[in-house]
């Protein structure tokens, strides 16, 4: 390339970046040339959560926003064009088509057309439609007043998992231009009845804006449906990762793991995105925030608490004992088995908690009077008073408050940010993980092992406020999971004092110090639903006290 060429080059990069359509647009563009989210993401060499993040207010960057300006112009000029032979040329806005069944008068009802959005099966693990059950299952809760329906707007009489929906995909009507939805070949003259209808469909013919830009802010807040998406079949992506980094770094075992665990972010997202395919619920990536999960500081922490088991108990049974330090293996693995929320977290004050919706909560904390022989649910915590805590924890101290345990007082909820919730969301994404990690401890293969615990503890440090990973910005979701983990190793602490064991210590996500027989309370082994012993020693009032801030 001369000079000349490089200069021109540099300022045809300096040049006005492309102008997109507002996210509802894109969205609207992509659905109606029935293309998938994972279409767009191969054909811009990104991952189908930034085409979300895209869809749903966020701009990219760059050469790729160039990219992606350009295919959705192409998509609004392709669609323009198929729709322009099957609308009559009329004098007036009242003027009847030439051919075909009548359209109606201004200001007659149209009647609606059934729905041609396909409903995509569920996930294993989710539910395939709305039940009446357990904690697992879908809720059905009946309307008193009809609600706007999270998929199409229109009234709907049922709430399902906190958002107002259409029990019957017959009922429920999305808003599209009425020449993909209407059977008649001419499309019907605008009403008043249809004004949206009539500016998505003038949008797209012009291959221009829509007069009235759509904010994030007005975008429904509940879950997206996928219901474009491609069917998913049986990719070991992990397996494949393995073998082309050992196949590149001709059998170096340290060097594949290295170059592993640089990708483990990134290669983590694309793992979720296979895993997410034809799921229920759409992951919403990058929703608004509020405040109190924001930094307060550039380096400092936000206002919620994950309720940290920091916990070492000093009154121990007269004598000398020996106290085995239990590791609990794949602590986060299991945590993403949580209650997470599905949208937007919404605002309440004064009301109960609802088992169908997650998220944080401002609750003063109930007295723990069983600090001799168990940690506080809460943790270690200096200041007394109202705190921000999250689902996990505000779940196990209602438990705890209940008629199977009495333990202590129910929390006084004060106020809230929740959505509709799951606990299966990233079950597929769990199960995946779950299997190459057993399968790579009984082939002890130590490159996919260390891979494999990477990719999710990263995952799970890296969703909140990082710099590492720009696709799912949930810092909601990684204090629920991290607060989910202490949460367990919690209960098993309670199992252990249960089953007559002496609970000494308890520290982090993934270790627990017990007197006494631990083998017939807790399976030892590898698994995550096992323990391994990390350490045995000494303590009582014949020993040396190593109980203390030494051991930590």
């Amino acid at each position: 390339m001369s000079g000349f060429d490089a200069i021109d080059s540099l300022l045809a990069a300096v040049g006005p970046e492309a102008e997109l359509p507002a996210p509802g647009v894109r969205q609207e563009l992509r659905e109606r040339a029935r293309l998938s989210k994972a279409q767009v993401a191969r054909a811009l060499g990104v991952s189908p959560s930034t085409v979300t993040a895209w869809e749903g207010g966020r701009d990219p960057a760059g050469e790729i926003r160039s990219k992606y300006a350009y295919l959705l112009d192409g998509l609004a000029a392709k669609l323009a064009a198929e729709t322009e032979p099957e609308t009559a040329p009329a004098s007036g806005p009242e003027t009847a088509p030439a051919a075909g069944p009548a359209a109606p008068a201004a200001g007659t009802p149209v009647a609606d057309a059934p729905s041609q959005v396909p409903v995509e099966p569920a996930a294993p693990g989710e539910s395939a439609g709305p039940t009446q059950g357990g904690e697992g299952d879908d809720e059905v809760e009946v309307l008193a007043v009809p609600e706007p329906c999270v998929l199409c707007g229109h009234p709907a009489r049922h709430r399902v998992e906190g958002f107002a929906q259409h029990l019957a995909p017959a009922d429920c009507r999305p808003q599209a231009p009425a020449a993909l939805t209407t059977a008649s070949p001419v499309k019907p003259a605008a009403t008043p009845m249809q004004p949206q209808t009539a500016q998505s469909a003038q949008a797209v013919q012009s291959a221009a804006r829509p007069a009235r830009t759509t904010r994030p802010a007005e975008r429904p807040k509940g879950p997206a449906r996928r219901a474009f998406q491609e069917p998913s079949g049986p990719v070991d992506l992990i397996g494949q990762a393995v073998q082309a980094a050992l196949a590149e770094h001709h059998g170096d075992v340290d060097a594949a793991t290295a170059a592993l665990l640089k990708r483990a972010i990134p290669d983590a997202m694309r793992l979720l995105d296979e895993t997410r395919k034809g799921a229920r619920y759409d992951i919403v990536a990058h929703p608004w925030i509020p405040d109190i999960l924001r930094k307060q500081t550039s380096r400092g922490p936000d206002q919620v608490w994950e309720a940290r088991p920091k916990w070492t108990r000093y009154d121990l049974p007269p004598g000398r004992h020996e106290v085995t330090a239990l590791d609990i293996n794949g602590a986060y693995l299991s945590a993403l088995k949580t209650h997470l929320p599905l949208g937007q977290l919404e605002h309440s004050a004064g009301l109960p908690h609802d088992r169908r919706r997650a998220g944080i909560h401002l609750i003063t904390p109930p007295p723990w009077e069983h600090e001799d022989v168990l940690p506080n649910p809460i943790g270690q915590r200096d200041e007394p008073g109202p705190l921000w805590v999250t689902e996990p924890t505000l779940r196990l101290l209602l438990r705890l408050s209940g008629p199977k345990y009495g333990l202590c007082a129910p929390p006084e909820i004060h106020e809230s940010y929740t959505s509709g919730a799951t606990e299966n969301l990233l079950e597929k994404f769990r199960i995946a993980l779950k299997d190459a990690r057993d399968t790579a401890i009984a082939e002890n293969d130590e490159v996919t092992l260390e891979y494999v615990k990477a990719m999710y503890s990263k995952f799970v440090s890296t969703m909140g406020e990082s710099n590492y990973n720009r696709e799912l910005y949930r810092p909601d979701w990684m204090h629920i999971i991290r607060s989910q983990a202490f949460s367990n190793l919690w209960l098993k602490a309670l199992k252990a004092h249960d089953e007559g064991l002496a609970v000494v210590r308890a520290m982090g996500t993934d270790e627990l110090h017990v007197i006494g027989d631990w083998h017939r309370v807790f399976p030892e082994g590898r698994g995550v639903t096992e323990v391994k012993v990390k350490d045995t020693y000494t303590a009582g009032t014949d020993a040396d006290d190593t109980t203390g801030e030494e051991r930590e």
